[in-house]
Parts: C-alpha cells; sequence; structure tokens
C-alpha cells in the first residue's frame, strides 16, 4: 500500500470488546489484524499520511444492544475496559468516537437513530476534508459492519477508497456475511487489496 500526504489511513474499531477474546463481542480471529494494522501505521506516518482511529463508545442502555431491543449484546460501554483500544494497537492519531447519544454507530462517518433511522455526520468526513484528503485506505473489526459502511461512506463521499482485506475480520452473523460484505464493497467501487506485509 502507497501512502502520501492525501492519504487516510481509518482504523475502525479495533477494540477489546471486539478483538480480546474475553471481549463481549469477539470477532474471531480480531486480534491476529492488529499487527497488520500496525504495520500500516507505521508506514502512514512515514509518508506523512493522516491516521485516524474510530471507536464505539455506547451508554449502559441503548436501542442498540439486546437488552434494550436491538441485536447485540453490550459493547463498548464508554469508560469501560471493553470500549479501550487494543493495548497492542499504535494509537498515534485523533479518534472519532460513535454511538455516544446511543445511536447505531456502524460507519465511522455516520451515525444512525435506530429508531427514526435519521442519519447524523460524526465529524470524521470534516476531518479528512480539512486535511486535504483525497484517499481512504479502510482496516479494523469488524469486516461485515462497521468497516463495511465505514468505507461505503468514504466511496461515497468521494475518497478514492481501498480496503486491506487482511487487515479485518468478520462477525458472521450469518455464515457467508464476509463474502457478501466484500460484494457489496467491490460493487461500489472500493478497492480490495492485501497489505503486501
Amino acid at each position: 500500500m502507497d501512502y502520501d500526504a492525501k492519504t487516510a489511513l481509518i482504523v475502525v474499531d479495533v477494540q477489546n470488546d471486539f478483538a480480546d477474546a474475553a471481549g463481549s463481542l469477539y470477532v474471531s480471529g480480531g486480534e491476529t489484524v492488529v499487527p497488520v494494522i500496525n504495520g500500516q501505521i507505521s508506514r502512514a506516518r512515514e509518508a506523512d499520511a493522516t491516521v485516524v482511529y474510530t471507536q464505539d463508545w455506547h451508554p449502559e442502555s441503548t436501542p442498540h444492544f439486546e437488552k434494550d431491543g436491538g441485536i447485540w449484546p453490550v459493547h463498548c460501554v464508554r469508560d469501560t475496559w471493553g470500549a479501550q483500544f487494543h493495548p497492542d494497537l499504535d494509537v498515534v492519531g485523533p479518534s472519532i468516537r460513535k454511538g455516544t447519544g446511543g445511536e447505531d454507530g456502524y460507519s465511522g462517518f455516520t451515525v444512525r437513530d435506530p429508531e427514526s433511522g435519521k442519519e447524523t455526520p460524526t465529524g470524521l468526513g470534516s476531518l479528512l476534508l480539512d486535511a486535504g484528503i483525497e484517499k481512504a485506505v479502510v482496516v479494523g473489526l469488524a469486516l461485515d459492519y462497521c468497516v463495511k459502511e465505514t468505507a461505503l461512506d468514504a466511496v461515497a463521499g468521494e475518497f478514492a477508497t481501498t480496503l486491506l482485506t487482511d487487515a479485518t475480520a468478520s462477525v458472521n452473523l450469518q455464515p457467508g456475511d464476509d463474502e457478501r460484505a466484500l460484494a457489496d464493497l467491490e460493487a461500489a467501487g472500493v478497492v480490495l487489496v492485501g497489505s503486501g506485509m
């Protein structure tokens, strides 16, 4: 992957609840992508690219959670161990927190009211535009939800978008969700490549 000052590496939700086997919504293999992502962070920094992180940052109760009517176990509750970045992740840039008001926080660019469906920007898009970013490289967890939605919003925002396929892992709530996510991304114009690491 070639980085430059007009490229942003977007590191999606590499948090304990997803990337640690003790996490409440562990993504199988989630911890194995951390070294791959760290390698990309190093390359991006050497090339003066922007590195930005996203974090689920939910309140204790939200319609996003199964206990409150949603589909997900309680995860990434603000200021808890589960919401913290994986301890092996190199964190060297700003973080965009999503779902802070109880919204569905799938994309790094937008949050969605789980009842009305209304979408609101998170600030990631304006951060990238202010930095003169033209290209986005997306990595992190999980491929079939937050990574997919972030990459789709990036390409919809007219960033030339690449997904590093070996720097992500899938929940696979339904068998084959990972393959369907990759097909959806490719159809939307996201370039799918390995990291070469």
